[in-house]
């Protein structure tokens, strides 16, 4: 299957950017999430990689092929949609079938894929069944087996859970990704969704204003944000974000915090000036009742409550900070007012003033 290459890809709407600029490679037989809020661009990105929108500047290839002046009809691809595109009056087979009776293949050869597609889709007990008559999440499943039938090389996903109650998307998230590991094909799935894209995506493309400020693995663009935004826009909630001071300290850059038993050096070549913001995961910081560790600095509870999967969320204040934590559900039931946090040197991730990562530096222990 073919990857998916970007060049220097721009779309605009008057003085309006929607896709910036990008030059990117979305890897072959791999699931490529493009991630952001609405109006981010990722849309726009997805027409442009299928025809249906012109780029004002730039190319999109397939591997080699240079794909961006083709129509969509002639770019080998499938797409999903919000709504699923169902034909009314055929049942759940033709409807699979029927895209490749205009296609050169023999009556055996469509008969497997229209099998196959039913198999892979779960649908076999309803294949008789008139699609429109079916609920939302059976003619989302039928759409994405007419998709699977025809075989194209790069199948494109438009935000098709959107639609979907809680229970529905439960469901075809398990489809979903028993689908694609089966599959193996060149797939981009457009979601606003942070849980999709870290349940389905080998790889995140995380947009903002038209920009992907980052393309890696789901951990490691949530462990490692190389943006302000990538660190608060995943999470529930996001990374907790502190304007630390810089010093100079026997020739070395230092920064102090509130939080922070004391000023720590930062190895980096780098000179800086005007400040740096120092971000960790609420579910990174270290609680506990006692101050039996001198890296341990007191706090005050604001506000506790129980979330997702058992944890307490602890609103706090600490040195005039305000931030958030996670803790496992045994502290937080016993947790005081007053307590004592720790922030791991080794889970601060470090940005300069214009949020983004300073790839070289890292906190030093002593």
């Amino acid at each position: 299957m073919p990857a998916i290459n970007i060049e220097k890809l721009t779309k605009t709407y008057g003085k309006l950017n929607a896709v910036d600029d990008l030059t990117y490679s979305f890897a072959d037989g791999k699931v490529t999430c493009l991630l952001g809020p609405s109006g981010c661009g990722k849309t726009t990105l997805m027409r442009m990689i299928s025809g249906l929108e012109e780029p004002t500047f730039g190319k999109i290839k397939f591997d080699e092929l240079d794909v961006t002046d083709l129509p969509t009809a002639t770019r080998n691809i499938g797409m999903v949609f919000q709504s699923p595109v169902v034909y009314r009056g055929l049942d759940v087979y033709r409807n699979i079938e029927l895209p490749l009776l205009n296609e050169k293949l023999s009556a055996a050869e469509i008969k497997n894929r229209v099998e196959n597609a039913i198999e892979l889709l779960d649908l076999k007990s309803i294949s008789r069944e008139e699609a429109i008559s079916l609920d939302h999440v059976l003619r989302q499943k039928v759409a994405v087996a007419r998709v699977v039938a025809r075989q194209p090389e790069i199948i494109l996903f438009d935000e098709p859970l959107t639609n979907m109650d809680a229970n529905a998307k439960m469901h075809f998230k398990r489809t979903f990704k028993e689908l694609t590991q089966n599959l193996k094909q060149t797939i981009v799935y457009v979601t606003h969704d942070q849980t999709e894209a870290m349940t389905f995506a080998d790889y995140i493309a995380l947009m903002d204003n038209g920009r992907i400020m980052q393309y890696d693995h789901p951990r490691e663009l949530y462990l490692n944000p190389r943006h302000v935004f990538g660190g608060w826009f995943l999470g529930n909630p996001g990374m907790n974000f502190f304007d630390a001071e810089l010093r100079k300290e026997d020739g070395k850059q230092t920064a102090a915090l509130p939080l922070l038993a004391r000023p720590f050096p930062l190895n980096t070549d780098r000179e800086l000036s005007n400040g740096i913001k120092l971000g960790i995961r609420p579910e990174h910081i270290q609680a506990r009742n006692r101050q039996d560790d001198a890296e341990f600095v007191p706090a005050k509870s604001i506000r506790k409550w129980i979330s997702i999967g058992g944890q307490f969320m602890v609103l706090a204040e600490a040195g005039g900070i305000t931030f958030k934590l996670k803790i496992p559900a045994g502290l937080g039931t016993s947790l005081n007012e007053d307590f004592f946090v720790r922030l791991p040197y080794d889970k601060l991730v470090i940005f300069d003033e214009n949020g983004d990562r300073l790839a070289a530096a890292h906190i030093e222990e002593e």
